[in-house]
C-alpha cells in the first residue's frame, strides 16, 4: 500500500479539505493482475516508452495522465511528433534570474518551440519543476549571436519551402500535361499552396521584445506573427538596449496598478497565453 501523504494526515487533523493524491501508484498496484508493458511476454510490450523504475515505484511527475509509466526521451519525443508550436522565448540570463524556471515550465505548459538562455549556463531550476528536460532548451553566449541563429534558421526554412514548392509546381505542371506520375495534379497543387503559406508565415517572422519603453505597442492590440521569437529581460532591469535594437517589434504588457512592472515570469505566461490565444488549435 502506498503510505499516505503527511500533507493529507495534517489537513485532516486541521479540519481543512483533503488534498488529492496526483499521479499513480506502483504497477502491479494500479494495474492488479495485467501484465506489466516493459515485460517482454506483454502484448503491449513497449522497452522505449516504459520506465521500469515507474513501474516499480510509482509515478507522481507532474506529468499528464497519458504519459504515466513514460520515460523522459519517450515524452519529449511524443512532444515533437504532436507538433510544438510555432513561438520561441529567449530569457536574458545576466542577473541569473529566478524566474527562467517559471519561464521554462510555462514554455513547456504551451509548447514553445524552443527556449533560449542568453548569457550564463547556469540558472536556477527548481521552478521549473523538470520540465527543461521535455523542452529543447540552448544557451546562447550573446543576445547577437541568438538572434543571428534564429533568423539563419528562419532563412533556411524558407529556402527549404522554396524548394518543395517549386517541386509541387513541377508535378502539377506534368500532371495537367498528362504525364504519368504517383502524385495527382490536385495533390501537386495542395502541396503547393501549403508550402507557399508556410513560406508567407516564415517571412513574417519577427525578434518580439517584451518590454515597457517608449514607443512599445500594447499587447492587447497586438497581432503577433505565427512564427516569432519572443524575447524577456530579468526581473527590474529588463531587456538589455542591444535586445531591444534587434528586435522587429517591441510590446508591453498593459497595466492599471501603480507598479511599473508585473514579475517576469508572470509576464512570460501573459505572453505566450496572448500567442495561444490567437495561433493555437484547441483540440
Amino acid at each position: 500500500m502506498h503510505p499516505r501523504n503527511p500533507i493529507d494526515i495534517e489537513a485532516e487533523r486541521s479540519g481543512e479539505p483533503v488534498f488529492r493524491e496526483v499521479g499513480v501508484g506502483p504497477w502491479s498496484e494500479t494495474h492488479p493482475g495485467e501484465p506489466r508493458p516493459d515485460d517482454p511476454a506483454s502484448p503491449a510490450f513497449d522497452p522505449y516508452r516504459y520506465d521500469s523504475a515507474l513501474l516499480d515505484e510509482g509515478d507522481r511527475r507532474n506529468v499528464l495522465d497519458r504519459y504515466r509509466y513514460w520515460s523522459v526521451a519517450a515524452i519529449k519525443a511524443d512532444l515533437d511528433a504532436r507538433g510544438r508550436h510555432d513561438f520561441e522565448i529567449a530569457c536574458e540570463n545576466w542577473t541569473h534570474d529566478f524566474n527562467i524556471g517559471s519561464m521554462v515550465r510555462t514554455a513547456n505548459a504551451f509548447q514553445a518551440r524552443r527556449v533560449h538562455i542568453v548569457g550564463p549556463h547556469k540558472w536556477n531550476r527548481n521552478g521549473a519543476l523538470m520540465t527543461e528536460l521535455y523542452s529543447h532548451v540552448e544557451h546562447h553566449p550573446s543576445i547577437a549571436e541568438l538572434v543571428e541563429c534564429w533568423r539563419n534558421r528562419i532563412a533556411g526554412e524558407i529556402a527549404y519551402e522554396r524548394s518543395r514548392a517549386a517541386s509541387a509546381a513541377f508535378r502539377a505542371g506534368e500532371a495537367a500535361r498528362g504525364v504519368p506520375s504517383h502524385v495527382s495534379h490536385t495533390d501537386a497543387l495542395a502541396e503547393l499552396d501549403a508550402s507557399d503559406a508556410r513560406i508567407r508565415e516564415l517571412e513574417a517572422a519577427r525578434v518580439i521584445a517584451m518590454d515597457i519603453i517608449p514607443g512599445a505597442v500594447p499587447m492587447e492590440t497586438y497581432t503577433f506573427p505565427k512564427r516569432c521569437l519572443l524575447l524577456f529581460g530579468a526581473e527590474g532591469p529588463g531587456l538589455t538596449q542591444t535586445a531591444l535594437d534587434l528586435a522587429d517589434d517591441v510590446v508591453y504588457i498593459s497595466q492599471f496598478g501603480s507598479v511599473r512592472s508585473i514579475n517576469a515570469g508572470a509576464a512570460a505566461a501573459v505572453t505566450m497565453h496572448a500567442w495561444i490565444a490567437q495561433h493555437a488549435v484547441i483540440r
